[in-house]
């Protein structure tokens, strides 16, 4: 019991701090006032994290881990270059729209100076795979000839946008993302097509 209550207030600091960054940044984001969102004693933080910055550092590391496991999950790095990207892209896109918060905490983060600190700390594993897949689909001949930061770029950041679509709208086309699941394959199909080989 005693065990199942330090999870929980662990897991509510962990809860009120992405919600806290979210909503008003890191400056936002003071030990008193995540104190009183979580509903535990100021001093109770303490027990969980060293200070403000262990607490940003421990959270974005595993919002990241939990983020790699759900797009990698059902992925092998051998697979095919449509394959493989078609499950990097369903299970990324699903995983994050079901959590807007660690997406968007994820964003805040990796664009932040917080993020050159702790990048290194990630778990290499989940890197690895999709680099191992590139390496692949490179050898295979199944990719065209391009820089590595091309095929991130073409691969990944249209993605992003529509998960961004499918949790904030769009300015331009407010009624136009309504079947996100189907514009979602469209839009992997360009991007394949964009990255075979001719």
């Amino acid at each position: 019991m005693a065990k199942q209550k330090q999870l929980d207030k662990a897991e509510a600091i962990r809860q009120a701090a992405l919600a806290m960054i979210v909503e008003e940044g890191f400056h936002g984001l003071s030990m008193p006032r995540l104190a009183a969102r979580a509903g535990i004693a100021p001093g109770t933080i303490y027990l969980y994290f060293q200070n403000r910055q262990d607490l940003l550092d421990t959270l974005y590391l595993e919002v990241r881990q939990q983020g790699d496991a759900a797009m990698l999950a059902g992925f092998d790095a051998t697979m095919p270059l449509a394959t493989g990207l078609r499950v990097l892209w369903h299970n990324t896109f699903h995983y994050f729209v079901a959590h807007p918060l660690e997406f968007a905490f994820t964003e805040q983060f990796i664009n932040s100076p917080h993020f050159a600190a702790v990048a290194a700390r990630e778990n290499p594993e989940f890197r690895e795979q999709r680099r191992a897949f590139y390496r692949h689909a490179r050898e295979r001949g199944e990719l065209r000839e391009l820089p590595v930061e091309v095929y991130w770029a073409v691969a990944f950041a249209p993605l992003y946008q529509l998960i961004r679509f499918a949790l904030n709208g769009s300015l331009h086309l407010p009624a136009d993302f309504q079947d996100m699941e189907q514009k979602l394959n469209q839009a992997l199909e360009v991007v394949v097509a964009a990255l075979q080989a001719p």
